[in-house]
């Protein structure tokens, strides 16, 4: 498989350093008319992580998406140097387009040390690779080409396979609200850790809130009978992992309520190791 989609995505997530502590990023649209989400998030941290000594990882992230990103003009990304520990290092990153906030976000990154160790055990799942690619699924439920495309085009540089069919796959009667799909790039990465947390930033916003629609047997976007976006975003990276190999994001929605749901998601290492919590709240409303 060519290495173009993913090299363009990785040119997406870099930036350009315009002055000290103060970065610049393009744009590109999402599956919807504005920028995505985790693309956002993901050169937020790159931000941040560049202002950080090699040896500290990062190991949490919590963020607000304040305003809908143009997707026809660069990000400007502001660093705030919040502190520098013996162990810790915290940065506060903030996303500006014409003038105001779009994004916010804080990083926190940890030199590494040993501690105590457990984990909560890897769920159940297929082998990614006996389940089809999203090229071989999408045309089969029947969504306008338009969609299709726009879903194969913001996803060519990622592997994303659903366990069971995703919202719009099979909607109008709820399910139990849980899903799981395997992820990895479309090429091979270097080893810079940064860079593997990057990019699990930017897939993580992409399913998450599918178990909502699940819950509700509903469609998405993809089918207009919900709107939605976004609302905060939190992260912890427990292990080392590498996002150029298959990861398992399992997924549950354990709430929705005043046109909010909530989505928390575990992703797992193949060989069953917990590497990354998440949980995330969005807008979510069904169209009058």
């Amino acid at each position: 498989m060519s290495q173009a989609p993913l090299q363009s995505l990785l040119d997406l997530l870099d930036l350009e350093q315009i002055e000290e502590n103060i970065f610049r990023g393009q744009s590109r649209p999402g599956v919807v008319p504005r920028v995505f989400g985790g693309q956002v998030a993901a050169q937020a941290l790159v931000a941040a992580g560049r202002t950080v000594p090699e040896d500290r990882l990062a190991h949490s992230l919590h963020a607000y998406f304040l305003r809908v990103g143009d997707a026809g003009a660069p990000i400007v990304y502001t660093v705030d140097r919040m502190n520098d520990g013996r162990s810790f290092t915290t940065r506060r990153v903030v996303a500006v387009q014409h003038g105001q906030p779009i994004f916010a976000l804080s990083a926190s990154f940890q030199r590494y040390e040993e501690g105590l160790d457990h984990q909560a055990p890897m769920p159940p799942a297929p082998d990614p690779e006996t389940l089809p690619a999203a090229e071989e699924r999408l045309p089969a439920y029947g969504l306008a080409p338009g969609v299709v495309d726009k879903l194969l085009e913001a996803r060519a540089g990622v592997d994303i396979r659903y366990v069971d069919d995703p919202p719009y796959g099979r909607y109008g009667r709820p399910r139990e609200p849980r899903s799981q799909v395997w992820f990895r790039t479309n090429g091979k990465l270097d080893d810079d850790p940064l860079l593997h947390v990057v990019l699990a930033t930017y897939v993580s916003d992409m399913t998450l809130l599918d178990s909502i629609l699940l819950a509700h047997g509903r469609g998405g976007w993809a089918v207009g009978d919900v709107v939605g976006a976004s609302l905060d975003h939190a992260m912890w990276f427990h292990r080392p992992f590498r996002a150029d190999e298959w990861l398992l994001y399992d997924q549950e929605s354990p709430s929705s309520s005043a046109g909010r749901g909530l989505g928390q998601g575990r992703i797992y290492t193949q060989d069953g190791q917990l590497a990354i919590s998440v949980i995330q709240e969005g807008v979510v409303r069904v169209p009058r």
